[in-house]
């Protein structure tokens, strides 16, 4: 699955209450100021198109598969994180980001090595291929505000282990997410612009121009909070991830854990991601 080859991929850390710290990575946030308390920490690099000088050269090899998770090499505490994915155009004006324009969305799986004293957040995020994942079936957005398709969307997810389905994150509306909508944009558009190498963080606008200005992009949005089995449970070869993001509207969570049982999937009614781990 090579089909955003060519996108620019940028992730946001910190945008649902409390995942930081169920993730073990609020420490490597303390020093960060942000204008709000809600507002998310910051956004890291997970795949740079094109080699970049600026950059660790792993960021530039395809990390993004719809249906596997190869664990590092490494012997490394591995977990899925639940998110939403936003394919976003993106427009500039003299080398500098200055329109972002969503128009899909769908289910995501920031992968993420857990170690403790990483020096980037991006150390944590592609180690690889297939360290990724991004659903095939994706939904167009009418309008990235309050009234639109988004409204009526929630995302959840399971780890399927030994024939047994847990719930692995908490099953939450999209609009629960800290930032959102105008806000979220607005603060993805004025971050990619200003953040500077600090901390856990990196210099975003530098990569960009180094990639050519890429006028393509998959935003991932955050990740949800863990259920208590999500929390302590890293991922073993043969575990199956499954994100679901569907419209709540007509379809009840009971129908999305049957659709996992029967492996049976509508389409119409949800961007599933479904990953095996080897």
């Amino acid at each position: 699955m090579s089909k955003y080859a060519n996108f620019l991929g940028l992730g946001i850390a910190g945008n649902f209450a409390l995942h930081l710290d169920q993730a073990g990575e609020a420490e490597d946030f303390k020093d960060i100021i942000t204008e709000d308390e809600a507002a998310p920490k910051g956004m890291f690099p997970f795949y740079l198109p094109n080699s970049n000088p600026f950059a660790k050269e792993i960021l530039s090899t395809y990390p993004l598969s719809s249906d596997t998770i190869k664990l590092p090499s490494k012997d490394v505490n591995v977990q899925a994180e639940p998110e939403v994915a936003l394919i976003c155009n993106f427009e500039y004006e003299n080398d500098k980001l200055s329109k972002i324009i969503p128009t899909h969305f769908g289910a995501y799986n920031d992968c993420s090595i857990r170690v403790i004293g990483a020096k980037k957040i991006s150390d944590k995020k592609n180690w690889g291929e297939n360290s990724k994942g991004i659903s095939d079936t994706l939904f167009k957005i009418d309008k990235f505000k309050d009234g639109g398709i988004m409204d009526k969307f929630s995302i959840s997810s399971f780890l399927v282990r030994d024939g047994e389905i847990h719930a692995y994150g908490e099953d939450v509306e999209l609009n629960g997410y800290s930032y959102f909508y105008d806000k979220l944009i607005s603060w993805i558009l004025k971050q990619i612009n200003t953040q500077k190498d600090f901390g856990p963080l990196e210099e975003l606008s530098k990569y960009i121009l180094a990639c050519g200005n890429p006028s393509q992009a998959i935003v991932s949005i955050g990740a949800t909070r863990y259920t208590e089995y999500g929390e302590s449970t890293f991922l073993n070869a043969g575990d199956e991830v499954v994100i679901i993001v569907y419209n709540h509207d007509i379809s009840s969570l009971d129908e999305v854990i049957s659709s996992i049982k029967n492996s049976s999937f509508d389409n119409s009614k949800m961007s599933v991601l479904s990953q095996k781990v080897i």
